[in-house]
C-alpha cells in the first residue's frame, strides 16, 4: 500500500507541476509576466508560512546562516527562475518550457561538481551534463534562421531559468544552516516575490485592470499559487522524506507528459520532432550523470520488495 500511494503522490505532483505550464501561459495572455509570478508567490508564500508556522517549531529563521539560505532561496530559486521562466514562456511553447525546466537536475549535478572540485565527474557524467545541453540547443533551434528570433530568446531565458534554480539548489546545500526545509520554502517565496515585484515596478509593466474580473486569469493565478505551488511543495517535501532525492528528481521527466497532454487540451499547442529529441537527449543526459544512485536507489527498492513479499 505504501508504495502504490507513493506512486499516486508522485503522479499527483507531476500532473500539478507539469499542468502549471500551461496554467502559465494561460494567464500570460492577460498579467505582464513578472508580475504575474510575483502574484502567484505573494499568494503561495502565505499559504506556506502558515503550514511552516503549523508544522515545525522553527519557522522563523535565526542568524547569519539561515537567512543567507533564504536570501538565496529568494534570489535564485525563486525570483530568477520564475522571472526569467514567465518573460521567457512568452515566446515558447508550455510543453517546451517544461522540457528545457527538466534540464535542472542535471545542471544541478554540474554545479555541485564545479563548486566542489574534490567530486568530480567521471567521463560519463560530463557525457551526460554535454547531452543535456545537446538537447537545449536541438529544442532552441530558430524556426526561422535568426539566432534572436522572439522563440529562440524565450527558449534561452528559460533555459536561464533551469540554470539560475540549478546553481540555486546547490548553494542553499552548501550553506550550513539547519533550518526545515518548510520554513526556508516560505520565506524565500516572500522574499523572492517581493523582489519580482521591484523588479516589475522597474520594468513598469502594465497590466489592464479587466485581468482582475476576467475568470481565466484569476483561475491561472488561482491554480498556481494554490495547487502547483503550496500544495505542490507539501507533496514534494512529502515525498522527498519518503523517496529521496534521485527517485523525486525524476518528476522533472514526468510532469512534461502532462504539460504535452494540457498544453494540447486547453492551448492546441502540438510538440514537434525537434522538441521531442530534445527532451529524450536531456533525459538520457539525467540517466548517465545520477547513473549510480539510480542503480543504488533501484537496488535498494527491490530490497524492499522482496523482504515484504509485495510488489505494490
Amino acid at each position: 500500500m505504501s508504495r502504490a500511494r507513493n506512486t499516486g503522490l508522485f503522479l499527483a505532483l507531476a500532473a500539478a507541476w507539469g499542468t502549471a505550464f500551461v496554467a502559465i501561459s494561460a494567464g500570460l495572455d492577460h498579467f505582464p509576466p513578472v508580475l504575474f509570478a510575483a502574484l502567484r508567490y505573494d499568494i503561495a508564500g502565505i499559504l506556506m508560512l502558515v503550514y511552516a508556522a503549523y508544522a515545525v517549531d522553527d519557522w522563523y529563521p535565526t542568524g547569519r546562516a539561515e537567512w543567507a539560505v533564504v536570501a538565496v532561496g529568494a534570489t535564485l530559486l525563486i525570483a530568477a527562475y520564475h522571472a526569467f521562466l514567465f518573460v521567457g514562456q512568452q515566446h515558447t511553447t508550455a510543453a517546451a518550457a517544461a522540457i528545457l525546466v527538466s534540464l535542472s537536475p542535471v545542471l544541478t549535478t554540474g554545479f555541485a561538481r564545479l563548486l566542489m572540485p574534490s567530486d568530480a565527474l567521471s567521463a560519463l557524467g560530463i557525457v551526460g551534463v554535454g547531452l543535456g545541453l545537446i538537447g537545449v540547443a536541438i529544442i532552441s533551434q530558430p524556426e526561422t534562421g535568426d539566432l534572436f528570433a522572439p522563440d529562440v530568446i524565450g527558449k534561452v531565458l528559460v533555459f536561464c531559468a533551469a540554470t539560475a534554480f540549478a546553481l540555486g539548489s546547490v548553494l542553499t546545500r552548501r550553506i550550513d544552516a539547519a533550518l526545515p526545509i518548510e520554513t526556508m520554502e516560505a520565506w524565500s517565496m516572500l522574499g523572492g516575490a517581493l523582489l519580482m515585484h521591484l523588479i516589475s515596478l522597474a520594468l513598469r509593466e502594465p497590466i489592464e485592470p479587466s485581468a482582475w474580473t476576467d475568470p481565466q486569469a484569476l483561475g491561472a493565478l488561482g491554480y498556481l499559487a494554490v495547487v502547483a505551488s503550496a500544495l505542490g511543495f507539501l507533496l514534494y517535501f512529502d515525498l522527498l522524506e519518503r523517496l529521496g532525492a534521485v527517485e523525486i528528481n525524476m518528476v522533472s521527466y514526468v510532469a512534461p507528459i502532462f504539460t504535452v497532454i494540457a498544453g494540447w487540451l486547453y492551448l492546441d499547442e502540438v510538440v514537434d520532432a525537434a522538441t521531442l529529441v530534445g527532451f529524450l537527449l536531456i533525459a538520457l543526459g539525467f540517466v548517465l550523470v545520477k547513473r549510480r544512485a539510480i542503480r543504488e536507489t533501484l537496488g535498494r527498492t527491490r530490497g524492499e520488495d522482496s523482504s515484504t513479499g509485495t510488489d505494490d
